[in-house]
């Protein structure tokens, strides 16, 4: 195969790889908390000796959008949503990991737990307790959990120190390294939205099976000319 076989073969490998992160956002519409991807494409230029230079494409790297979805009130007490900045911290076997889904219920024991079962944790990265006779809870905005008017935690609310090694592991969930607190506000009785657009996830796809297309129909040409090629020589 000659060198823009290659390319072009880069560039579908890169194009696929779109398709399935847009396919991703689009199934995720609805998921409470998630946030739309992007893929990166970028170029290596290799120098070569009697020829001019080979350009190959890569898009291996996502780009998480953090644009704020919308808010869906639910009136339930254990139902919270970020406004601004900032991730809830969830313990889970791996260990920390941030997320905007913001739905817990108290287990048997008291712990504020996701549908998953990964504990909420507190600004001091502690599982938070509800004690099963607590009593209504309410929540401030700074995340202060009351009961009765007595405190019982704060919610944390963090952001990693890099933001650009925030790494989605799948789902909801996000790996970071080391945070710091953030300054955002959260609500009692909402949950946020995805922040997908549908409108423009779907726009996106059409291009890019546009484009994939497009390489597709110049690898045959491709393959064809060489064929033509092979059976001339062999006469």
């Amino acid at each position: 195969m000659e060198a823009s076989g290659y390319v072009t073969l880069t560039r579908q490998s890169g194009l696929m790889h779109q398709m399935q992160t847009v396919a991703n956002n689009i199934a995720n519409l609805s998921t409470t908390g998630f946030r739309r991807e992007g893929v990166v494409f970028s170029e290596h230029v290799k120098r070569l000796e009697e020829a001019p230079s080979l350009s190959m494409a890569t898009a291996s790297t996502r780009q998480i959008d953090l644009t704020e979805g919308g808010l869906t009130t639910t009136g339930a007490p254990f139902d919270f949503a970020i406004r601004g900045d900032g991730f809830f911290a969830v313990q889970t076997p791996d260990g920390e990991r941030l997320t905007r889904a913001g739905s817990f219920t108290p287990s048997a024991e008291g712990m504020l737990v996701n549908a998953d079962g990964h504990a909420l944790l507190d600004d001091g990265g502690a599982p938070i307790m509800v004690p099963p006779d607590a009593g209504p809870v309410s929540v401030a905005q700074d995340g202060t959990l009351s009961a009765e008017g007595q405190p019982l935690a704060r919610i944390g609310l963090f952001l990693p120190t890099d933001r650009n090694a925030l790494r989605h592991e799948g789902g909801t969930l996000f790996e970071a390294g080391d945070t710091e607190p953030a300054d955002g506000t959260i609500l009692q009785g909402s949950l946020e939205d995805s922040n997908v657009d549908p409108i423009g996830e779907v726009a996106r796809m059409i291009q890019v099976q546009r484009a994939y297309e497009m390489g597709q129909s110049f690898l045959d040409r491709e393959d064809d000319r060489l064929k033509t090629a092979i059976q001339t020589l062999g006469q």
